[in-house]
């Protein structure tokens, strides 16, 4: 994944953009990187953030860098903003996506003139570079936008820096957000609406899909009109959003507070809103075998669960409670090392228990996803180490299916990385066609309740119930065609 942030103002820029990027590293892993334009021309820095913070390494940069105009980046990947000098004049250039038929670009590119590409480490091609190299081959910025919309697959959205101002192409789906934010002599473009709360912006406008617009102190304008499909990506609201973040129009707390409400109502067996029903004050529900169960309390895995947990306790009469609390100030996010066995180390290191709050109790526990099940394994034994006597799941979203082939959530090679994907392997053979996936995908089908049940027996709860597709839809707010569900049901 990655984030972004730009600013184009009639006063220097420079510390707008160090804390609107900043604002964007729950995003990413690996680099950031800032490029601003000015009396001086272009001038750009580009850090490695894996083992320190966005802020420590730029603070220097602030000081030396000067500009009315800048992009900033947060990268998994790819070191950015990078600048480009082409026929098309110079500028500087961020994107975020993914692209999936990358081997025939580059294989397109250099039959089209292009001598050479910089090669990362693996042997890997930069994407914003690639990205780059297809915009260069039309005859203005705005055409090589929309070429770059129409060729690559997969997504990508792409700010250019220019002396004329910014260029913001929302990608051709719409499946990551861009925002724009305005306040005196000033407008700023974001992946994060929240990102420029405290900059002293208010919204301004949101990209439609496909969009491209012209960002300069002067206005915003319109040079290529939104789609009419959307499919902006569900994960964003259950997983990677900032909770003070809306993507059209809804806000991701808000969201995960129905979603928890909507979670409590199918445990209490009922499909309307239960807050006036006999059920809301009875602290029980049912597991998926219809048994009767009776949480102490409700807890979220921390951070991303914990509004999840609060809309369930809300909903359920359950009270809400947090037996840990995550140590914050040395470690990072746990999807942020390369190392999976890393990713596993930090997310155990950082809960620490509340013991008075864990043992003897049933817990009803509320994470955003199950991807591998080792993390939620680990600290359901954990748990049960501290004491617990029942351990309750209830994911935030149905079980993950397919691998991300868009926005470069998951770090999976293979879609056997999924927890899901190994079990219907050991069930089904090599033979597993799209039609049984879609029947495991299916919450009422007997596959589906069966794959379940082996999730839970192997990373032993006591209950395992997912969110229902059509819950987070409800959950979400938006048409259901207007969301990206692939990752659930394989559907694009």
């Amino acid at each position: 994944m990655g984030g972004f942030f730009g600013v184009t103002s009639k006063e220097d820029c420079v510390m707008d953009l160090f804390f609107g990027t900043d604002y964007h590293s729950h995003l990413g892993t690996r680099r950031g990187g800032m490029a601003v334009y000015g009396t001086n021309g272009f001038q750009r820095s580009i850090h490695n953030i894996e083992n320190s913070p966005f802020r420590t390494k730029f603070e220097r940069d602030v000081e030396e860098l000067t500009g009315n105009s800048g992009i900033g980046s947060i990268s998994d990947n790819e070191p950015q903003p990078l600048l480009i000098q082409s026929h098309l004049g110079s500028y500087a250039i961020v994107t975020v996506g993914k692209i999936n038929n990358e081997e025939d670009l580059i294989h397109q590119a250099f039959e089209n003139g292009h001598i050479h590409f910089m090669e990362m480490s693996g042997g890997r091609i930069n994407a914003t570079e690639l990205t780059a190299s297809i915009i260069n081959q039309k005859q203005s910025l705005v055409e090589g936008l929309l070429y770059a919309q129409e060729l690559i697959e997969g997504s990508m959205t792409i700010l250019l820096l220019t002396p004329e101002g910014i260029y913001a192409s929302r990608d051709r789906y719409g499946r990551t957000p861009v925002v724009i934010g305005k306040k005196d002599n000033a407008y700023c473009v974001s992946f994060e609406s929240f990102a420029y709360i405290n900059l002293g912006y208010h919204d301004c406008t949101e990209l439609g899909p496909g969009e491209i617009a012209l960002i300069n102190p002067s206005g915003i304008q319109s040079l290529s009109q939104p789609r009419k499909e959307m499919k902006i990506c569900s994960f964003l609201w259950v997983y990677y959003g900032y909770p003070t973040s809306s993507y059209e129009g809804v806000n991701v707390e808000e969201m995960r507070y129905r979603c928890g409400e909507i979670l409590a109502r199918r445990d209490l067996g009922c499909k309307g809103n239960c807050s006036g029903c006999q059920g809301k004050n009875s602290s029980s529900g049912t597991d998926p075998a219809g048994n009767a169960i009776s949480p102490d309390i409700v807890a979220g895995v921390p951070d991303s669960g914990i509004a999840h947990a609060i809309g369930y306790a809300n909903e359920s009469g359950i009270p809400f409670a947090r037996p840990f609390i995550k140590y914050t100030p040395t470690w990072p996010r746990s999807f942020m090392p390369q190392n999976q066995s890393q990713r596993n180390l930090i997310a155990k290191m950082k809960l620490i228990p509340v013991d008075a709050l864990i043992h003897g109790k049933s817990l009803l526990l509320i994470d955003d996803s199950i991807v591998r099940g080792t993390q939620l394994g680990e600290t359901t034994e954990f748990l049960y180490q501290s004491g617990a006597r029942e351990v309750h799941i209830r994911p935030a979203c149905p079980p993950l299916l397919f691998g991300c082939k868009y926005l470069n959530f998951s770090r999976s090679n293979s879609d056997l990385d999924l927890i899901t994907r190994r079990i219907i392997k050991e069930r089904e053979g090599d033979f597993v066609t799209p039609e049984l996936l879609a029947d495991y995908a299916d919450p009422d089908s007997r596959n589906y309740a069966e794959m379940v049940e082996e999730i839970r027996r192997r990373l032993n709860f006591t209950s395992l119930k997912f969110h229902r597709l059509d819950d987070l839809i409800e959950s979400i707010g938006l048409p259901a065609a207007s969301l990206c569900t692939y990752c659930w049901s394989g559907r694009e």
